[in-house]
């Protein structure tokens, strides 16, 4: 029971680490381009949508395991 809440902690922070990644690229990318800010939230959302995702499916399987 241990190793599946160290595996879920793992894809919990990996997703973290993902999304924050996916944050900070997109504010440079809206700072450097400030007319394609819609264009770069709606491809973040979905990025960030996809990264959630994964990690919650990451954790159900840790802990059914």
């Amino acid at each position: 029971m241990v190793l599946a809440g160290i595996g879920a902690g793992i894809a919990a922070l990996a997703a973290g680490l993902g999304i924050g990644k996916i944050g900070g690229s997109a504010m440079d990318a809206i700072a450097r381009q400030p007319e394609a800010a819609s264009k770069i939230q709606t491809a973040m959302i979905i990025a960030a949508a996809l990264i959630e995702g994964v990690a919650l499916f990451a954790v159900v399987v840790a802990l059914i395991a």
